[in-house]
C-alpha cells in the first residue's frame, strides 16, 4: 500500500503537528486551552496555513437541523483539529472527534493534547 493512502492529507497533518510541535516547546505542558489555541492560530499565520478557528457546524439528526455546534479548528478545509489540555486523552474524545467529522463529511481528525511532557504523545490522528 502506498504512503498516501496509509496517511491521507499526509502533508497537511504534518504541517500542523509541526505547528503543535513548536508551540509545545515554547510553551510547555500546563495551560489552557484556549492559550494553546490562541498560540497555535498565530504560527498558522506565520507559516501561511489556511484555518478557520472555532468554525459552527450543523448537527443534523433524521435529516433534521438540531443545532449548531463549533470545532476548534479546520486546518485547510480538510482536517479538523480538536485541541486538549487534560491529564489524558480519553476515549469520549476520540468519540467527538469522529462525531465532528461525520457531520462534516472530513476524513481527517488531528486530537492534539498539550498537556503532556512530549508532545508526540498527545496526538492522535483519526481517519475515517
Amino acid at each position: 500500500m502506498k504512503q498516501n493512502e496509509d496517511f491521507p492529507l499526509k502533508d497537511v497533518t504534518q504541517k500542523i503537528i509541526s505547528c503543535a510541535l513548536e508551540v509545545h516547546s515554547a510553551l510547555g505542558p500546563g495551560l489552557l486551552e484556549s492559550l494553546y489555541e490562541e498560540a497555535l492560530v498565530e504560527e498558522f499565520k506565520l507559516r501561511n496555513i489556511l484555518f478557520e478557528r472555532q468554525k459552527e457546524i450543523i448537527m443534523i439528526y433524521k435529516g433534521k437541523n438540531i443545532g449548531n455546534h463549533r470545532i476548534d479548528l479546520l486546518v485547510e478545509d480538510k482536517v479538523i483539529v480538536e485541541l486538549k489540555a487534560t491529564d489524558a486523552i480519553n476515549k469520549i474524545y476520540e468519540a467527538q472527534l469522529l462525531t465532528y467529522l461525520k457531520a462534516t463529511n472530513k476524513r481527517i481528525g488531528l486530537l492534539v493534547n498539550f498537556n503532556v511532557e512530549r508532545l508526540k504523545d498527545g496526538i492522535k490522528r483519526l481517519i475515517i
